[in-house]
C-alpha cells in the first residue's frame, strides 16, 4: 500500500500509475522549507522529467536535478533528432492532468524513456510529483522496477563538473573554443580571427568624453544627436512613464537636464550604442526574454539596488547601470561566432531550464558568454568597472577589484529570474553576497517588485529598441 500522507493531495493521474505499478511511496512536502523549487530540486539531487520530440513523437526523458541533459547523446541513444516540447505545446497535458511541471514517473502517458543512470546510484529518490511543493521519495527498488521497461543510459553530466574553474585564460578558452567549432583560420591574434566589428565610433566618443574633465551637457548631447536612431532612442527613454518626466521631452538636451542627467545619459547612449553593434540573433531559446528585454530590466533593476544601499557603500551608478544594460552582451557575441552551434546551444537551454546558462555553454563549447563579453569589452578598453562586471557576474565569490559590479549583477539577475523574468533558475541569493555589497535583503526585494510594478512601462521601452 502506499505510504502517502492523505493530506497532501497527489495529482489523480501521478496516484494511478503508482498505483499500476504497485510503488510503495511517500509524499515530502517541501512547502514550508522556504527553499526557491529549483534549489531545493538541485539540493536533493531530485529526478525530474522533460519531454523531447520530433515528427514520430514524443519521449520522456528523467535524469537528476543536479545534472544537466546532453541532448546530442539522448538523441544519439535512439537515433532521432528531437528538441525539447516548449511549455505551451506541454500546457494542454499539464492542464488535463492538473500538473505543474512533467512528473518523475517513467512510462508516462505510454511515451518511451529515457532515464539517465546516475539515478539507480541512489539509495532513496525524490521524484518529481508533477506539484511545485511536492516531492515523491521512494526507495532504489522500487524505481528500479519502476524503470524496468525503460531505457537506461548516460546521458547527463554532473553541474558540480562543469562548475569547476578553467585553469586557463579566457582568451585561450576562446582560442580552443573557435578552432574545434568553426572553419575559421586562426590567425596569430583573435581578434583578427574573429573580424568582429570595430568599436562604434559614437561609443569611442562617448568612452573619450567620459575621461574629459572638461565635458559638459552640450558636448555629450552633441555626440548623440549625430547618430539620429542613438537621438531617437534616448528621447523615447526620458519620455517614459516610467521616469515620470513633466512635458513633453523634446531634445537630447532636455533629456539630459530634466529627467536622466548627464551620467546616466553617457551610460545610456553607450550601452545602446554597443547593443547595436552586433546583429540580434534569428535563432533564440523558446520562452527566453528578449535581448533588450533582459537588458532594460536588468539596467533598471541595478540603479534601484544601488540607490538602496548606503550612500557610503555605493557603487559608481554610472558604471553599475552600464554593466546592467551590457550584462547579456556574450550572447550576442555567441550567435556571431559560433552559427552552426548556437541553435545547440539554445536547444540544450530549453531542455535544461534548471542549469544556468553558462554552464550549458561550458558544456557545449567550452566558453560562455561571459568570458567573451569581457574580452571583447578589454579589447575595446571599455572601463575595468565593465569588464569585471560581465565577466564575474555568476561569481559572487570573486573579490578582486571591483568585485562589488559583478555582484550586484548576480543579485539583479536572481532576483529578476525569480519574479520569471531574465534567462536561468530560480535561485537565492546567498546572505553573504547582501553582506558584502551591504544591502539589505527586504530593500533589495522591495526594489525589484517596483520595477516588475512597472512592467508595462519597461517592456514598452524593450520594445522600441527591439523594432
Amino acid at each position: 500500500m502506499p505510504l502517502e500522507d492523505m493530506s497532501l493531495p497527489v495529482p489523480a493521474s501521478v496516484k494511478q500509475l503508482l498505483e499500476n505499478q504497485k510503488v510503495d511511496y511517500h509524499i515530502a512536502d517541501t512547502s514550508q522549507d522556504g527553499a526557491l523549487r529549483d534549489q531545493k530540486l538541485r539540493q536533493m539531487g531530485a529526478a525530474k522529467s522533460l519531454i523531447l520530440q520530433d515528427a514520430q513523437g514524443r519521449v520522456q526523458v528523467v535524469i537528476a536535478a543536479n545534472c544537466l541533459l546532453d541532448i546530442n547523446a539522448a538523441n544519439q541513444q535512439i537515433g532521432r533528432d528531437m528538441r525539447p516540447a516548449t511549455n505551451g505545446e506541454l500546457q494542454p497535458f499539464f492542464d488535463k492532468h492538473q500538473l505543474d511541471s512533467i512528473p518523475a514517473l517513467p512510462k508516462l502517458a505510454g511515451m518511451p524513456t529515457l532515464v539517465d543512470k546516475r539515478l539507480l546510484d541512489v539509495e532513496t529518490l525524490y521524484l518529481d510529483a508533477g506539484t511545485n511543493d511536492e516531492l515523491l521519495e521512494v526507495k532504489q527498488a522500487d524505481f528500479a522496477n519502476m524503470v524496468a521497461d525503460a531505457t537506461v543510459c548516460d546521458i547527463a553530466i554532473p553541474l558540480i563538473d562543469l562548475e569547476q574553474p578553467s585553469t586557463n585564460s579566457d582568451e585561450d578558452d576562446i582560442f580552443a573554443a573557435v578552432k574545434t567549432f568553426t572553419g575559421l583560420r586562426i590567425k596569430q591574434r583573435l581578434e583578427e580571427t574573429l573580424e568582429l566589428p570595430p568599436l562604434p565610433q559614437t561609443a569611442q566618443r562617448i568612452i573619450k568624453l567620459r575621461v574629459d574633465p572638461n565635458a559638459d551637457i552640450s558636448d555629450l548631447a552633441n555626440i548623440v544627436e549625430t547618430d539620429p536612431s542613438l537621438a531617437a532612442q534616448v528621447v523615447s527613454w526620458a519620455s517614459s512613464p516610467y521616469y515620470s518626466a513633466p512635458g513633453k521631452i523634446k531634445s537630447i538636451h532636455d533629456a539630459i537636464v530634466r529627467v536622466l542627467g548627464f551620467d546616466m545619459v553617457l551610460n545610456l547612449a553607450l550601452g545602446l550604442a554597443l547593443g547595436k553593434t552586433l546583429s540580434m540573433p534569428k535563432d533564440g531559446p523558446q520562452g527566453v526574454s528578449p535581448y533588450w528585454m533582459q537588458a532594460v530590466y536588468t539596467a533598471a533593476a541595478v540603479e534601484g539596488l544601488v540607490t538602496a544601499i548606503p550612500r557610503e557603500h555605493r557603487p559608481g551608478f554610472g558604471m553599475a547601470y552600464l554593466s546592467g544594460l551590457l550584462h547579456n552582451f556574450g550572447y550576442l557575441i555567441l550567435a556571431e561566432i559560433f552559427p552552426p552551434h548556437f541553435s545547440s546551444i539554445c536547444r540544450h537551454i530549453e531542455a535544461n531550464t534548471h542549469v544556468p546558462s553558462q554552464l550549458v555553454e561550458k558544456h557545449v563549447l567550452g566558453v560562455n558568454r561571459d568570458q567573451l563579453a569581457s574580452w571583447l569589452m578589454q579589447l575595446w578598453n571599455m572601463p575595468e568597472e565593465v569588464v569585471v562586471a560581465l565577466r564575474n557576474q555568476n561569481e559572487p565569490d570573486f573579490e578582486g577589484e571591483h568585485n562589488e559590479y559583478g555582484k550586484l549583477l548576480f543579485v539583479a539577475q536572481r532576483l529578476l529570474q525569480q519574479r520569471g523574468i531574465c534567462q536561468g533558475p530560480k535561485l537565492e541569493v546567498p546572505e553573504s553576497v547582501y553582506r558584502q555589497l551591504h544591502l539589505d535583503p527586504e530593500k533589495a526585494n522591495t526594489t525589484i517588485d517596483n520595477i516588475i510594478a512597472s512592467a508595462d512601462e519597461l517592456n514598452n521601452i524593450a520594445g522600441q529598441l527591439d523594432a
